[in-house]
């Protein structure tokens, strides 16, 4: 990695960050725009908000004003797969938008490139994904896994089983696939590490556990940091 080395943390929410940053009590708060400092390390945070939209606003405008080597989209998700119990940790190298489209009477769906409207390939697109190429060693293990990104998270038995069946994605996030977005488009450096807080089955928060999700994420993004910048 270079001396000095500008990352920017996105997260949609304080919740899912705070644990995260309270690791960072060994750098030097900076006063201003949530930016952290230790070595040649330099830290911003941007909580985004909730949803595409937001995200994509708020995250343009941070790079209009500041250039960063790297941006990290951190935060917390559904899981589609067992393989991926509450806790568990990953690296999601795709992304998709998954209700951006069409409904159809049968209660089918296409997207904008099934429905011949979008080309799979128009940039940054690639066969209809959003593929982070960019590589960072972890001193984790972490799963590498597959996104879709939803203005209309998944509660209903149905919408599962065709969001499951249409995209076999490992993970859903309200944000991701907007983050990959932006930062393919204005060619930065990206990843987006999440942490699975709730099995996707038909709505019942009573059965999520976020505080192990932000326990777990805090601990991969300090170890991702600390690993990679020598610190």
């Amino acid at each position: 990695m270079k001396k000095t080395y500008r990352i920017l943390i996105v997260s949609s929410t304080d919740f899912e960050i705070k644990k995260f940053i309270s690791k960072l009590s060994t750098f030097h708060f900076l006063g201003h725009s949530d930016s952290y400092s230790k070595d040649q390390v330099t830290i911003d945070v941007l909580i985004s908000g909730i949803g595409i939209a937001q995200t994509v606003y708020h995250l343009t405008k941070k790079l209009s004003l500041k250039s960063y080597d790297l941006v990290i989209n951190a935060g917390i998700c559904g899981s589609f797969t067992d393989r991926l119990p509450i806790g568990a940790c990953v690296h999601v190298t795709s992304d998709e938008f998954a209700d951006t489209g069409m409904s159809y009477p049968d209660r089918s769906f296409k997207t904008l490139f099934e429905e011949g409207l979008m080309s799979y390939d128009s940039l940054p697109f690639t066969k209809g994904c959003l593929n982070s190429g960019f590589q960072m060693s972890v001193g984790m293990n972490l799963y590498k896994a597959k996104g879709i990104t939803v203005n209309s998270c998944s509660g209903d038995s149905e919408q599962i089983k065709s969001r499951k069946e249409h995209f076999n994605a490992d993970i859903e996030s309200m944000e991701g696939a907007a983050v990959s977005y932006v930062c393919l488009s204005e060619k930065v450096n990206f990843i987006q590490i999440r942490a699975v807080s709730n099995i996707i089955e038909p709505r019942n928060k009573e059965r999520w556990n976020i505080e192990r999700a932000t326990d777990r994420l805090a601990d991969c993004l300090f170890e991702l940091i600390v690993f990679n910048c020598g610190l």
